[in-house]
C-alpha cells in the first residue's frame, strides 16, 4: 500500500466512510500489524491537533474582525502615535499565539512524518528502554517524592535508594517476582497497596531472562493462604485484552491494553508486544488476561514510540522457576501456582479490588 493510499484510507476510516466489510478488514489489519496500528493512532492525534488549530485560528479571526469593527464605530480608541511607532511590536503581541500554534503544528507534522519513516524503516534504528524507576535521577525533579522514599521506616539507617519498580506474589508466604533490572541495589524493601513496608532478601536472580525473586523476611508480614490467580503457560491470542497493576508512582496504578504482537522487540520470542502506555516503575508488574490470570511480566518499552510495551512471557517465568527449583530446595513449586480461585466471570472493578493487595512497590537500595 502506497503512502498516499494509506493516508486516504486513514481519512476514510476516521470519517466513517468505509463500508462495513472494508472497515472490519482494516481493523483486522490493525490487530495483525502493530506498525499500522501506531500510524493510525499518530494520524488521529495529528488530525485532532489540526482541528484544534483551526478552531483557534477561527477565534482569532473573529476577535480581530470584532476589534476592527469597534474601532470603525468609535466604540474604542487607540493612541495613533503609539500605533505608528510600535506597530511591529503590537502585531507581534497580537499574533504571537497564532504563530506559536502554527509552529507547534509544523513541528508535530515533522514528528509524524519522521515517525512514519522510522516505523516502516529497519528495526535496528529503534531502541527499547527499561521500565524501572531510577531514584537517583528522579530525585532531581521530584524532591518531595524522594524525601518520602528516604523516610521509609523499613530502610536501614544511611541506605540510599537506587531504583524502583513493581513485584507480585508467586507464593502467599511472601515470595515476589520482579525484573532483575529493578534490583540495582544489594537489597530491597517492598510496600503493599496500603503503603505498609516489609523487609526482603534477594533469593534468586536470572539476568538472562531479566527475572528475580524476593522473599519477604519481615515479621509484620501476614501470609496469604492462597493466590487468586494462575500463572498461564499457554500462548495468548493476538488482540487479547490485557491489564496491569504497578507502581510508576507511590500509589498503585491500573492500565489496560491488548496484545499487539506475539513476539517482542526485533522478533524476540521470549517476550510479547502489548499496546499499552507504561512508565518507569511499571517494570516487574504483572500482566493479567481478562480473567485475572497472569500471562507475563512488564519489562521494557520502545523508546521511539508511545504505547509499545514489552512483557516477558509466562512460559519464561515457569522456566526460571523450574531452574531455581533445581538449585534450591526451598524454591516455590511451579505447580503451586495453579489456583482454583480465579476471577473468571468477575467484573473488572471487583478483579482490581481482589488483585491489588498482591502487587507490591519495590525500592532497591545499597
Amino acid at each position: 500500500m502506497s503512502e498516499q493510499l494509506l493516508i486516504e484510507s486513514l481519512e476514510r476510516y476516521f470519517n466513517d466512510e468505509m463500508l462495513p466489510e472494508e472497515k472490519a478488514y482494516f481493523e483486522q489489519m490493525r490487530l495483525e500489524n502493530p506498525e499500522l496500528d501506531h500510524m493510525v493512532v499518530s494520524h488521529k492525534i495529528f488530525m485532532d491537533k489540526m482541528a484544534q488549530f483551526a478552531e483557534r485560528k477561527k477565534l482569532m479571526t473573529s476577535l480581530s474582525s470584532t476589534h476592527d469593527h469597534l474601532l470603525e464605530k468609535g466604540s474604542i480608541a487607540e493612541d495613533q502615535k503609539k500605533i505608528s511607532k510600535g506597530k511591529i511590536v503590537q502585531l507581534w503581541h497580537r499574533y504571537k499565539k497564532t504563530t506559536a500554534i502554527a509552529a507547534c503544528i509544523a513541528g508535530l507534522t515533522a514528528l509524524i512524518i519522521s515517525g512514519v519513516i522510522s516505523t516502516f524503516g529497519t528495526a535496528s534504528r529503534q531502541t527499547v528502554e527499561l521500565l524501572s524507576r531510577d531514584i537517583e535521577q528522579l530525585k532531581k525533579t521530584q524532591d518531595y517524592q524522594y524525601s518520602q522514599i528516604k523516610e521509609a521506616t523499613k530502610l536501614p539507617e544511611g541506605a540510599v535508594v537506587k531504583s524502583g519498580g513493581s513485584a507480585f506474589l508467586i507464593d502467599g508466604k511472601g515470595l515476589l517476582l520482579t525484573n532483575a533490572h529493578v534490583l540495582k541495589g544489594s537489597s530491597a524493601v517492598v510496600a503493599n497497596d496500603q503503603g505498609q513496608e516489609f523487609k526482603t532478601s534477594i533469593v534468586y536472580v536470572d539476568h538472562v531472562k531479566d527475572l528475580a525473586i524476593l522473599k519477604i523476611t519481615d515479621s509484620d508480614y501476614q501470609p496469604f493462604k492462597t493466590l487468586p490467580y494462575d500463572l498461564k503457560s499457554t500462548n495468548v491470542s493476538l488482540g487479547a485484552d490485557v491489564f496491569t497493576l504497578g507502581y510508576p508512582r507511590n500509589d498503585i496504578t491500573y492500565n489496560k491494553g491488548y496484545l499487539s504482537a506475539l513476539s517482542g522487540f526485533d522478533g524476540d520470542t521470549a517476550t510479547v508486544q502489548i499496546s499499552l502506555l507504561a512508565n518507569p516503575g511499571n517494570s516487574g508488574g504483572p500482566v493479567f488476561n481478562k480473567y485475572g490470570d497472569i500471562i507475563g511480566i512488564l519489562s521494557t518499552r520502545e523508546a521511539n514510540a508511545q504505547g509499545v510495551t514489552f512483557a516477558i512471557k509466562s512460559q519464561e517465568i515457569v522456566q526460571a522457576l523450574q531452574s531455581w527449583q533445581e538449585k534450591d530446595t526451598s524454591a516455590v513449586n511451579v505447580s503451586a501456582l495453579k489456583s482454583n480461585h480465579n476471577l473468571k466471570g468477575v467484573n473488572r472493578e471487583q478483579q482490581l479490588t481482589a488483585l491489588r493487595q498482591y502487587v507490591f512497590n519495590v525500592k532497591a537500595y545499597n
